[in-house]
């Protein structure tokens, strides 16, 4: 496979997209000792625009600078990233919490989405989307899960998972809660794409950060979790904290 030029491709149709909306990428890191995760948050509205991503200890939320709040906080504030024992999870709203939960209790990551469905913000009825590595876990190297409408309509769910049972060195997949823009926005389509990912976690962060539409993106992590060790580090761009 010519793997140079699917991701080329790739990657452009990720540039040209105006609004992926919220974006989740998990993958290895080229010299393969480090999965890769990243995050990012894009928004239309000045709420959504109104945000950064903050550390609280190993875990990372979504904050309102000042403390001023406006929208949906169920929607707008959450923890993208927690972690339990080996398994580190990633998502794009508060199912960080119930994959937490269930884990913490013995269950499995397609288990606690079952309890979920999509955002309840019509028009859109976003997308949740959701990742999770498994350090300890020699069958599956991570996972990548989207929950969302049928063709839009609220009165049906379905749930779709992607697991992925080694990681490949220098490779991620990609998946987004939009197919782009629009009014209501359009859902997700297909599987995760395959994009690049670096050794440097930097890299990887500010890579992704240019890539993504200047007027639309609010912020993003990067977060590299060694394979040996378990020991994560983190990369945190906030555009408010850049202008």
């Amino acid at each position: 496979m010519d793997w140079e030029k699917t991701l080329e491709a790739n990657i452009d149709r990720l540039r040209g997209n105006e609004y992926p909306g919220r974006g989740i990428i998990i993958g290895l890191s080229p010299d393969g000792k480090n999965f890769i995760q990243v995050y990012w948050l894009m928004g239309r509205s000045a709420a959504s625009r109104n945000r950064i991503l903050v550390p609280e200890g190993e875990f990372v939320k979504t904050a309102v600078p000042g403390g001023e709040q406006a929208g949906d906080p169920s929607l707008l504030l959450y923890y993208p990233v927690k972690h339990w024992d080996e398994s580190h999870i990633v998502s794009n709203g508060d199912q960080t919490d119930t994959i937490y939960s269930a884990l913490q209790k013995g269950a499995g990551f397609a288990e606690a989405l079952a309890t979920r469905t999509f955002e309840p913000d019509p028009p859109h009825y976003t997308p949740r989307i959701s990742g999770l590595v498994e350090l300890n876990n020699a069958e599956c190297a991570y996972r990548l899960a989207i929950v969302k409408t049928v063709e839009g309509s609220p009165e049906s769910c379905t749930r779709q998972y992607f697991y992925y049972e080694k990681g490949i060195p220098g490779i991620g997949h990609c998946i987004h809660t939009y197919a782009g823009n629009g009014n209501p926005l359009p859902s997700f389509q297909g599987e995760p794409f395959t994009v690049k990912v670096f050794d440097d976690l930097r890299t990887t962060a500010r890579y992704y950060w240019e890539l993504l539409h200047e007027e639309n993106k609010v912020a993003l992590l990067a977060k590299a979790i060694n394979r040996r060790t378990g020991e994560s580090r983190l990369e945190i761009i906030n555009k408010k904290e850049e202008q």
